[in-house]
Formats: C-alpha cells, sequence, structure tokens
C-alpha cells in the first residue's frame, strides 16, 4: 500500500495515489505568491497545465507549426496529422462512435453557441420550449435566450432543492408536447452537484426529445462515455481539463451533425466555391471554417493523454478525499456555510462567512498565495434562488493536498479575527 504522500495517510482501495509525483508535473505549483506557497484552488474555473502539455505545445511551434489540410508540403502534411490525431484522441477519450462526430473550438461557450445557431434556428419555432436548469452556467442560458429573441422560443428553467440537488419529479412534469430540447449541466460550477445525466437523457429521449449536455465541469472529474450517456451533443472545454485556452469540442451524433447548417463561412468547410454558389464540405470541417487552433488541439490530446496516464479511479480516489477534508474542516469554522450539499458532488465548495462579502474573504486569502473564486461564477439565477449574490468557491483537482486545505482553514480563521474581532 502506497501512503497518499499529501496527507501522510493511506488510501488502501487506491495504492496508485501518488500526489507528490503528480505535483512536480505542474510547474506553475511550485512558484510562491506574496511570498507564501502557491495554493491553488481555482480548478473549476481553469486547471493548471501539465510539463507534458506545454512541452508538446512548444514542440509543435518549434519544430511542426504549418497550416494543415491541402498543404502538399511536409510541414503541413505533418501537422496536419498531429491535429486529425488529436481528433482521434478525444474521440478515444470520450468514447465516441467515429472521430468525426468530435468538433473542434474555442471551448464549451462557442460549442453551445453553434448548437444554437445551427440546429436551434433550423429547428425550433415560435412557441417551442427549451428545459433548462436553474444550476445552469451562464452559457448555457444566453445562448438560448438570443434564440427566444430571434424566434420566439420559450425556456422553461427546473427548480433545485435547498442542498442544490436537481428536483427530479420537478423537471420532469416540465416536459410538455411544446419541448423540443433539453438543455442540461452534467455537474454545476457553483455547486459541485453531479446531475444523473444518464437518467434525464433516457427520460426525454422517452419523449422524442434531443439533449446537450454541458460537461465543462463534469469533464476533469468523470470518466465520460458518450455512447453509454446517449447524449445527443456533449460540450467541454479544454483548459478546465488540463489543456490549453481556446480550444473545446463540441461532440454529437453524426446523423444530427450531419443535418445541422453551417456554423461559419470560410475556408476549408468549403467543397467549391463561386459566385453562381457554394458546395460544403461533410463532417467535421464543415464546422471548422478557418485557420483553427491547431497547437491547442494537439495540446488537448496532450492533456487527455496525460489524465490516462494517471487514471480515473486514482483521480476519483483524490479527489473525494480532499473533498470530504475540505467539508469537514470548513464546517469547523464559526459563520461559514457551504452551499451545495448534494449526495454527489465533482470536488468544490462553494461558501460564505457571515458578516465578510466573498471579495473581501478572496483579496485576503490571496494575501496568503491562496487562490480561490469569488462572486456569482457565471450562475446568477442560482444565486437568486439562494438568495446571494455570490460566494467563495474553492475547487480542487488531483494534484492539491490537504496541507493546502489546512492552509486555507487557517487564513480563513485569520481573516474571521480580523474582520470580526
Amino acid at each position: 500500500m502506497i501512503p497518499n504522500k499529501s496527507n501522510g495517510t493511506a488510501l488502501a482501495d487506491h495504492p496508485e495515489v501518488d500526489v507528490a509525483a503528480w505535483r512536480k508535473d505542474f510547474p506553475i505549483l511550485a512558484r510562491e505568491v506574496n511570498g507564501k506557497p502557491l495554493v491553488y484552488l481555482d480548478n473549476a474555473a481553469s486547471a493548471q497545465k501539465p510539463l507534458a502539455v506545454i512541452e508538446r505545445i512548444e514542440r509543435y511551434y518549434s519544430q511542426e507549426h504549418a497550416n494543415i489540410h491541402r498543404g502538399v508540403h511536409f510541414l503541413s502534411q505533418e501537422a496536419t496529422g498531429a491535429y486529425e490525431a488529436a481528433r482521434e484522441t478525444v474521440a478515444r477519450y470520450f468514447n465516441a462512435a467515429e472521430a468525426r462526430e468530435c468538433i473542434f473550438t474555442r471551448g464549451a461557450t462557442e460549442a453551445i453557441n453553434l448548437v444554437a445557431s445551427t440546429w436551434g434556428e433550423a429547428n425550433l419555432h415560435t412557441g417551442d420550449e427549451i428545459l433548462l436548469t436553474v444550476m445552469e452556467h451562464h452559457a448555457n442560458i444566453v445562448p438560448w435566450q438570443l434564440l427566444e429573441s430571434r424566434l420566439g422560443v420559450k425556456l422553461v428553467v427546473a427548480p433545485v432543492s435547498d442542498a442544490g440537488e436537481l428536483l427530479i419529479d420537478e423537471w420532469e412534469k416540465l416536459i410538455g408536447p411544446r419541448t423540443k430540447l433539453v438543455a442540461l449541466c452534467h455537474a454545476s460550477n457553483s455547486l459541485g452537484t453531479i446531475n444523473p445525466a444518464k437518467e434525464l437523457i433516457a427520460k426525454a429521449h422517452a419523449h422524442g426529445i434531443p439533449v446537450l449536455l454541458d460537461g465543462a465541469q463534469s469533464s476533469a472529474h468523470l470518466k465520460i462515455d458518450v455512447r453509454d450517456l446517449d447524449c445527443d451533443w456533449f460540450v467541454c472545454s479544454g483548459h478546465k481539463l488540463f489543456g490549453p485556452t481556446g480550444i473545446g469540442v463540441l461532440y454529437g451524433k453524426a446523423e444530427l451533425l450531419g443535418a445541422m447548417p453551417p456554423y461559419q463561412g470560410g475556408g476549408d468547410m468549403i467543397e467549391r466555391v463561386s459566385f453562381s454558389g457554394t458546395t460544403f464540405r461533410g463532417l467535421p470541417e464543415l464546422f471548422e471554417a478557418g485557420t483553427p487552433n491547431i497547437a491547442g488541439a494537439i495540446g488537448l490530446a496532450a492533456a487527455l493523454d496525460y489524465v490516462e496516464s494517471i487514471g480515473h479511479p486514482a483521480i476519483a480516489a483524490q479527489e473525494a478525499d480532499l473533498l470530504a477534508y475540505a467539508t469537514a474542516q470548513l464546517e469547523q469554522i464559526e459563520g461559514l456555510t457551504i452551499y451545495g450539499r448534494a449526495a454527489r458532488k465533482v470536488a468544490l465548495i462553494s461558501f460564505n462567512i457571515a458578516g465578510i462579502h466573498p471579495n473581501d474573504i478572496g483579496t485576503m486569502l490571496d494575501s496568503d498565495g491562496i487562490a480561490v473564486r469569488t462572486g456569482h461564477h457565471c450562475t446568477m439565477p442560482l444565486w437568486e434562488r439562494f438568495g446571494l449574490t455570490g460566494t467563495a468557491r474553492a475547487s480542487f483537482a488531483f494534484y492539491n493536498t490537504r496541507q493546502e486545505i489546512d492552509a486555507l482553514v487557517a487564513s480563513l480563521n485569520k481573516l474571521r479575527k480580523l474582520f470580526l474581532p
């Protein structure tokens, strides 16, 4: 049994957990902030990057860069091969049936906008309903509101319990004859709640309703199998998955993607152009107009390979330990309230301390080198439901440690004494 080197205890069921070794893969974790060791607890906003990703991107730019597709010279062929190999890696990682079902985007936000602007524009009409939940990120609200203003569709919003769990019976009651789409977060970026996506997708499909699953938060914590989930579309962002910024994935079932009109026009997505008309290429090029983020796609593939080298069981074990430990320790702080008590959560905790503004919490923690997120976390409707304007949020990755949580707690206790003598 190998000790969990983050806390000196042993994870008997998961001897592969070796946090000390993992941390060496992330150079930024060795730096100091304000003269203190960096404690990075803002992973839900963006995860840090391992050397495997940094070095792969550097190698692409220093040795392999050229524009992809159509080029007959060596570098173009090499770059094209690396880019399309990255797509294959993404397809394998998410268990897509075909690589062409995986479209590279700028992130989860653009992927949702792509579906809204193509499938939504072509298939939704005045009076049609889109079923959301109150826990959605703004990126899974605003694109549908834009359709609401353009097409006259209606957004229907399912509630959550005081514990932050989706009220499934209420959600199901909202499905009606005008429901044409379900858009659902797999995991809440503010509450941590993991929604029972497979169950909800099956319920929607029983009514003939397609489902877009927002995996921006779940993809870094859970093993995602899009065929097992049977979602019609799945979106995620590379930067939350230990990959580069500016890259993401839209997975879609081939028959759905193939029936969607183009999102943008330009180079690479065309078959033939003339002033009398244009014909378009098929998947996946149809939705990747112009020069894409080649380095981003290659870097994302390196990130996925890195995650798989650690293994989801080890990641799940470490993050479960961190979440349980952090919850127990934070609960000991007088006046601190945790929001989000779902039975199944990803490793994040939103909290407030009575009498102290969340922004003051974040600022004071930063003075101790501790990075957390403060504000509404792009979930303003959710916090309105709880009567809040925002919270502080500590979010964890597998490279975090119990000692870092101890540092967070110590800093919060110091802060409380300062503000509430």
